[in-house]
């Protein structure tokens, strides 16, 4: 598994990056066909901010965190992807017959006993989509007072979804076959 680290606002040093991958090689256990690990780190005045992505077999495990100390943040996020990993692996274990996810014992025994139930879809919604540039679709998401909006991108022919940051910023997803 190849990590990728990147500061901003802060050098990444030997003995972060050793922890770093020290940590999240305790989670490599659980995984299994993933080959790269993208670990952003970050300082913003008192704030130490953690975020990682693991792509895997299609769906994207995140974790975000944010502490006083850089260390702790890397705790922090690393119990966050075991529990989401614990969560895929009891929903998926059924779909996922190929091996992807190895037996998650010992975390997969700490969230039996939580009995929560499984969500439910409870409503479908249809809507027109007319093709726009992006700086429509966020004057239309603002005009709705919604904090994700879905269209049709005009300069890349494909559906995207944009949606409000908590900076205030905004994003947009855009498919990649």
């Amino acid at each position: 598994m190849d990590i990728n680290i990147r500061g901003k606002n802060l050098p990444v040093t030997d003995a972060l990056q050793r922890y770093i991958e020290k940590r999240l090689g305790k989670i490599e256990r659980y995984l299994e066909g993933v080959d790269t690990v993208q670990v952003n780190l970050a300082v913003n005045r008192d704030s130490h901010v953690v975020e990682v992505t693991i792509p895997l077999n299609g769906y994207l495990l995140r974790g975000e965190e944010v502490t006083g100390d850089m260390y702790g943040s890397v705790d922090l996020v690393v119990e966050k992807l075991e529990r989401q990993i614990a969560k895929y692996k009891t929903r998926l274990m059924k779909k996922l017959k190929n091996g992807t996810l190895k037996e998650l014992p010992e975390i997969a025994a700490e969230h039996r006993g939580e009995a929560e139930p499984e969500p439910k879809l409870i409503r479908t919604k249809r809507f027109p989509i007319k093709p726009m540039p992006v700086e429509e679709a966020i004057l239309q998401m603002n005009l709705l007072g919604h904090s994700f909006f879905v269209f049709f991108n005009a300069e890349t022919e494909e559906v995207n979804v944009l949606y409000r940051r908590r900076d205030g910023n905004f994003g947009l997803i855009e498919p990649e076959y």
